[in-house]
């Protein structure tokens, strides 16, 4: 009995220092709420700190708040003004804030130190054209007092410039004049420079936009969508390329057709719809003290409540990089991010009108490093023969030096008139030989096949550290516009087989996807089940009842603009569905989203907006709640329904 209990003791203590695999992004990164009064709507559309420290927040329905403590549960919050139309942006200089509202840039100045705005001063005004969609950002104030804003494009079933200067960023004085910068922007939301003072902002899946992504911004550029070129025409336009310029070609990418108009800049990184995010926002230098990571930008996304990292070079004289998953788990769409004191990064969200993962209508919360440094790739440089990773602890070499332990694709977006795009010529790349270096922080993979101007799905799933740890995020997505060591003579311009065609629906062929109503079925089926998608990631129907045993036909309608499927699971499993979709990555456009997993019970096809899909099967026989839920990446989280089995 006393050797059972020495081995037990020791096999206890030998577990205590066995190495884990399950690193937490909580491990790493704390997020905690800021309490918010319970009359104060706080649907943040800017946030900006003043030389007080404390944090003001404008609120899409037209107020600012100064809060008091924004560190301390204890916060203070007052309103410093109201009467404004929706401010996305905010900052603060000289003693006055600055915002863009829907048709002015606005200066706010305390003149009597009340804590109230006294003065509203209209900087510089523009049109509208009482489009909901004409959305204005900003303002970024540069070193000489001037200051940049960004201006949406209205939505008339596309993106469309209604009112002058729509779709365009401007720089306005102090004194109000304004100079025109650059056009081709649809819903420009995310607005920032990088560590070395260049421009970036960031851009939202539409039409022209294959999916999210962030460009570097210069006087005279033209990022994408035709309609802000209307115009370039007038006075003062640093562009001459106009609309009728610009053609449509269905086969065509972004980084193509740049090669044949050179006023186009294609973007420096993607964000791969869905895999990375859906609705990019705000662009944040992470500072010192916040972990390995200094220097590099921050990203957040509205759709889908989370932080993304990404890492920026420049090769032959333009930025590319890579963009990694970073922290998710916020409490509503996070739309603008904020430093304060102490190396805390305030996070800004608003959910209303547009869906998020995060359920709360409004929230202000903040991010803070523990002190632990995460197993993460630290950054990805592009080589001529591949790329080199560079990781934020020391490999083990055995796994690092492995080829089999990454798995990298390359595909891209068409440039087309259409709303987003799927993933084009999809191809798999091999990795012929790994060189890791003596410290064990890089390792340097030869890729076969390297194509520029694509996007490189790099996925590093079998290496770790010396500890015997898993990466935190072994996935990332590096945008490929150079290739060191090529002048683009050698750029592969061929066209190759699309995983799926960004225009039609996948037919999906499974067992569980039967299409025709089976032969065996001679009066019918017994119920038709009809269900749609409405904006917000939801279905229209939240319950369906359904006899157990029965024949049933179901009708899934997608009038919606996102791509939505319809998968139903055994009882409480719609996560873990919605879990396994997510992990397919690039792979799961071709399998319709839909994991291979005994969880499954039936599902349609991945609908594409204003499409639909029939299928026919069985009830099931035991009595139960079954869940029906959209497995489009980050959609499990909102878009469910309950099938209920009854007797």
């Amino acid at each position: 009995m006393k050797n059972t209990i020495k081995l037990f003791a020791l096999f206890v203590a030998l577990v205590g220092f066995l190495p884990t695999n399950a690193q937490k992004e909580s491990d790493y990164y704390k997020i905690t709420s800021v309490p918010i009064p319970e009359d104060v709507v706080l649907e943040v559309g800017g946030l900006a700190f003043n030389e007080k420290g404390q944090l003001a927040a404008t609120t899409r329905r037209g107020e600012v708040w100064v809060i008091d403590n924004p560190e301390s549960n204890n916060a203070k919050f007052t309103r410093y003004a109201s009467g404004l139309h929706e401010p996305l942006g905010l900052a603060y200089k000289d003693g006055s804030y600055f915002l863009a509202q829907r048709g002015e840039l606005t200066k706010l100045t305390d003149v009597n130190g009340d804590g109230r705005a006294d003065n509203y001063e209209t900087i510089y005004n523009w049109p509208l054209a009482a489009n909901y969609h004409e959305y204005a950002y900003g303002p970024l104030i540069l070193e000489d007092g001037n200051m940049l804003i960004n201006l949406n494009l209205g939505w008339i079933g596309r993106g469309a410039s209604l009112s002058k200067w729509s779709g365009w960023m401007l720089m306005v004085s102090p004194e109000g004049e304004m100079t025109p910068i650059a056009t081709g922007m649809r819903s420009p939301a995310g607005l920032g420079r990088n560590a070395a003072g260049d421009i970036f902002y960031t851009e939202n899946q539409g039409d022209w936009v294959g999916s999210g992504r962030m460009t570097h911004v210069e006087k005279g550029d033209f990022v994408g969508h035709p309609e802000g070129l209307k115009w370039s025409g007038e006075a003062g336009s640093p562009l001459t390329v106009s609309m009728e310029d610009i053609t449509d070609d269905e086969e065509t990418t972004l980084y193509e057709y740049a090669k044949t108009q050179p006023a186009l800049k294609p973007p420096s990184v993607w964000f791969p719809h869905t895999l990375m995010g859906i609705s990019t926002s705000a662009i944040s230098v992470i500072p010192d003290n916040f972990g390995p990571f200094t220097g590099q930008l921050f990203v957040g996304d509205q759709g889908h409540s989370k932080i993304m990292r990404v890492f920026q070079e420049k090769v032959n004289g333009a930025y590319q990089g890579i963009c990694f998953p970073f922290v998710e788990g916020f409490a509503s769409g996070l739309l603008r991010l904020e430093w304060g004191p102490n190396n805390t990064l305030y996070a800004g969200q608003t959910n209303r009108g547009w869906a998020s993962t995060g359920k709360s209508p409004y929230a202000l919360q903040r991010l803070n490093w523990t002190g632990r440094t995460p197993f993460e790739m630290k950054a990805v440089r592009a080589k001529e023969d591949g790329f080199e990773i560079e990781f934020t602890q020391p490999v083990d070499r055995r796994t690092a030096a492995n080829p089999d332990s990454y798995e990298i694709s390359d595909f891209n977006y068409k440039y087309h008139h259409f709303y987003g795009s799927e993933a084009i010529r999809v191809e798999e790349r091999t990795v012929s030989k790994v060189k890791v270096s003596q410290d064990g922080m890089k390792a340097h993979l030869s890729v076969e096949g390297m194509r520029e101007g694509y996007i490189y799905e790099i996925k590093v799933p079998g290496v770790k550290n010396t500890q015997g740890q898993s990466l935190l995020h072994n996935f990332g997505y590096y945008t490929l516009n150079n290739i060191p060591g090529r002048d683009g003579a050698a750029m592969d311009h061929s066209h190759h087989t699309s995983a799926a065609n960004a225009d039609e629906n996948v037919d999906l062929k499974s067992p569980k996807r039967i299409t025709e109503m089976p032969g065996s079925w001679l009066d019918g089926p017994d119920q038709t089940v009809e269900i749609g998608t409405i904006a917000g990631m939801k279905f229209d129907t939240e319950e369906v009842t359904v006899k157990a045993g029965t024949k049933i036909k179901l009708e899934l309608n997608n009038p919606d603009d996102m791509m939505h499927n319809l998968v139903i699971t055994k009882p409480r499993s719609a996560t873990e569905v919605g879990n396994l979709a997510l992990e397919l990555g690039l792979k799961g456009q071709s399998k319709g989203y839909v994991p291979d997993s005994d969880l499954v019970l039936a599902h349609t096809t991945l609908l594409r907006p204003n499409s639909g899909d029939v299928i026919y099967f069985i009830a099931p026989s035991e009595l139960g709640d079954y869940e029906f839920v959209c497995t489009f990446p980050a959609h499990a989280a909102t878009m469910r329904g309950i099938l209920k089995v009854v007797k």
